[in-house]
């Protein structure tokens, strides 16, 4: 009989991931205009793995992991930060804020789309109806012109679609592979190997390095906010919920990251949000809905049938 997890943890991780992941946008856009974006990205990861690593050591934590624990958490963190993250960073210099979280909103249909290619997965009827939607939202989003005719707006998108294969690739990498079983050190190897990888991206890209006591105050307070709350608070939830619940529900964290990612660019940077902006989230979430409703409806429904078991327990099948 498998164990369900706990359900106050389950709710804290994904008010970690909705929210928390949904505030770094506006985090990073803050910090990549004064810092260049593997080097920031670098500096958070680092930081936030060694972080871990010292708080581990005073929790009495082993940090000890298998070779092939190892590999895997290099691989991780690679999908995940040093690529997945630290390129969206890159991005940021050319797209706003919201926009960058409107297109990574279509991550649940990558995701899909990947398990019907590599583990053969059948498209259900309605979520194939959440393709066709989400393939129009995403459409609506990067062909508004005036996103298109700024400077390298168009490569930025590019690049933040390559980034959306490699957290939905990473997601089923996870949920399947050997990593450490304590999700806090499983997380520490990942920040720490990621920030790494983002750290030699930096020096061969030539970018310039500077001291944290020449940033810029907003700077400071957004790199200190990404290192403890968008890195080892939310980053821990993220590979905590991989493993208790399906890659796809972990993804409808994107329901909610546009939204306060639009909300914040909006307040704080004076980002514009257009009426098609508006209408393509509308489409786009409208589809990913779609994409997890199938789902969700099945395991209710098997939950009422066997009375006798958990949502949780239902799930974990």
């Amino acid at each position: 009989m498998l164990k369900a997890p706990n359900t106050v943890l389950v709710i804290l991780a994904f008010f970690s991931i909705y929210v928390i992941w949904g505030s770094t946008y506006l985090l990073n856009k803050v910090a990549v205009t004064e810092l260049p974006p593997f080097m920031l990205a670098s500096i958070r990861f680092t930081i936030a793995g060694l972080l871990i690593f010292f708080l581990c050591k005073i929790m009495r934590i082993s940090l000890a992991i298998t070779r092939k624990q190892l590999i895997n958490t290099i691989i991780a963190g690679f999908l995940f930060l040093a690529f997945g993250n630290g390129v969206v960073v890159w991005a940021l210099k050319y797209v706003d804020s919201g926009f960058a979280a409107l297109q990574i909103s279509a991550q649940p249909l990558v995701i899909l789309i990947l398990m019907w290619l590599i583990d053969g997965k059948k498209i259900k009827p309605m979520s194939m109806v959440g393709v066709i939607l989400g393939i129009v939202g995403i459409y609506l989003l990067v062909s508004q012109k005036a996103l298109i005719n700024n400077e390298n707006s168009i490569l930025g998108m590019g690049m933040i679609f390559l980034c959306l294969l490699s957290w939905a690739y990473g997601s089923l990498f996870v949920s399947k592979a050997s990593l450490p079983t304590n999700y806090f050190v499983n997380t520490g190897y990942q920040m720490f190997t990621g920030g790494i990888l983002l750290m030699l991206a930096s020096l061969a890209f030539g970018e310039p390095w500077s001291s944290p006591a020449v940033w810029s105050l907003p700077t400071q307070y957004s790199m200190i906010l990404l290192i403890i709350f968008g890195s080892i608070v939310a980053f821990t939830s993220f590979n905590y919920l991989l493993k208790v619940v399906s890659p796809e529900k972990v993804a409808t964290s994107t329901y909610v990251n546009p939204i306060i990612a639009l909300l914040l660019g909006w307040y704080f940077l004076n980002e514009q949000i257009t009426l098609q902006s508006v209408i393509a989230a509308t489409v786009l979430l409208t589809g990913v809905y779609f994409i997890n409703t199938r789902k969700k409806l099945v395991i209710y429904s098997r939950f009422w049938n066997k009375p006798g078991k958990g949502i949780a327990e239902e799930i974990e099948k």
